[in-house]
């Protein structure tokens, strides 16, 4: 700690330190203010408050940077597997060859969900929302797992981090699986923990599955690309929910619930919805025309980010993978047109250049997944499946945490003052 900050109330003077971090902007601890003051800071969706300490993840939107423990995803997307990102995002250093081979042996020896759990799908309709099936799944699996529920034991959490980490691909599968009336398969431990996740989606019993390896990179880099975000919405709700010394799976349940929401994990849905709204590549310049359009309420979809002022780093990579895996499979499909068009129409109009609409990571998975042959419901469950590695990590992070407390953000209250009770005759 090193400069401080002022702050005046009436006639007093306020003194706060200003920490810093390895990167990013300083921070002002105001945890004294309430108590010094009497005032609560006003700062709706959090959007300049530091929740917390951590060394997992660092976002500058402004540059275009995502780093995980310091290694650029660029790197990590190019020459990394998801595997070892998760090492490295629940450890702190990438492994040695001996550490890795442990690590993946560990995870894939994870796989397999109780047998009872196939009776917990059948509960559910047949048009059920995987995401709702995910929720209640993974809530459930404290019920089946009481030997890695106790958060004060390191190394019950580490086994029930590997478990989640493990298990997420195979209850994801079998969310599909049961949602299209296909039999569930069981995990394959001489595949990827990415190749098993496509085989048990994908395959059925009755043939080989052929894992193509374009697919499988594809698929790698993808989970990847969405490993961990720093402080996002789902993350913090696995914060807030892990503060009152909730069970490891509710705290992953919860922020799977919140990673549903259209404005969060549903954004690769709403792009690719777009672009079929959109339909060819003639009626683009009628849309492009829309969304320029203050009175009109439509809008493109998988352009810009809340984050990133210039450009998503992630995006980049996306649009290299998106290409693969359009002429690996040769899909001929209008829909891929329009992609292609609109995003180098967005890349060279001024006025998506003015606002710094740039192509985000959104525009480009859902374009992906769709080519792979995943139905839209089943989008946000993938980003689950790579998010569940940044929520176990951001949540050992938070218990180890010798400052952690149980989080209680504050109001501001405009609502009635207090007022007398009058019976119901009365009034």
């Amino acid at each position: 700690m090193g400069d401080s900050a002022k702050i005046s109330v009436n006639d007093s003077e306020y003194e706060y330190g200003v920490h810093s971090g390895s990167c990013g902007p300083d921070v002002v601890d105001i945890r004294k203010l309430y108590s010094e003051t009497g005032l609560f800071t006003f700062d709706p969706g959090f959007k300049s408050t530091a929740s917390c300490e951590s060394g997992l993840t660092y976002i500058d939107g402004g540059q275009g940077i995502l780093l995980h423990r310091g290694y650029p995803i660029e790197q990590l997307a190019e020459q990394s597997s998801f595997m070892e990102v998760a090492y490295l995002l629940l450890n702190g250093e990438l492994p040695s060859s001996k550490e890795f081979a442990d690590f993946e042996r560990t995870i894939t020896l994870h796989t397999m969900v109780h047998e009872q759990l196939k009776e917990l799908y059948r509960g559910f309709r047949r048009d059920a929302h995987p995401m709702a099936i995910m929720c209640g799944v993974v809530g459930a699996l404290s019920a089946f797992y009481h030997d890695s529920t106790d958060i004060t034991d390191p190394e019950q959490r580490m086994i029930a981090s590997h478990r989640m980490i493990a298990k997420m691909p195979t209850i994801a599968a079998m969310a599909y699986k049961y949602a299209i009336g296909q039999p569930f398969l069981y995990p394959d431990n001489d595949l990827s923990y990415t190749g098993n996740f496509l085989r048990m989606t994908f395959g059925v019993p009755a043939e080989e599955y052929e894992l193509d390896p374009v697919i499988e990179k594809a698929m790698d880099r993808i989970f990847i690309l969405h490993a961990d975000h720093e402080q996002n919405a789902s993350t913090s709700t696995v914060r807030l929910a892990g503060s009152s010394g909730a069970n490891p799976f509710a705290c992953i349940a919860s922020g799977i619930a919140c990673l549903w929401g259209p404005a969060h994990g549903g954004a690769n849905e709403a792009a690719l919805n777009m672009l079929r709204e959109i339909g060819t590549p003639d009626r683009i310049g009628e849309y492009i025309d829309r969304a320029k359009d203050k009175e009109d309420p439509f809008r493109l979809m998988g352009f810009g980010h809340r984050v990133y002022k210039n450009f998503d780093p992630r995006a980049k990579v996306m649009k290299e993978t998106a290409t693969d895996v359009l002429n690996t499979l040769g899909v001929d499909d209008p829909i891929f047109d329009v992609a292609r068009e609109l995003e180098q129409i967005a890349l060279n109009d001024e006025y998506f250049i003015e606002k710094k609409l740039y192509p985000n990571v959104d525009f480009y998975s859902g374009v992906i997944l769709s080519a792979i042959g995943f139905p839209t419901t089943m989008f946000t469950v993938l980003f689950a499946i790579a998010r569940t590695v940044g929520w176990v990590a951001q949540w050992n992070e938070m218990i180890s945490d010798p400052d952690q407390t149980i989080g209680r953000p504050r109001q501001l209250y405009t609502g009635p003052e207090q007022r007398d009770y009058v019976p119901v005759g009365s009034r």
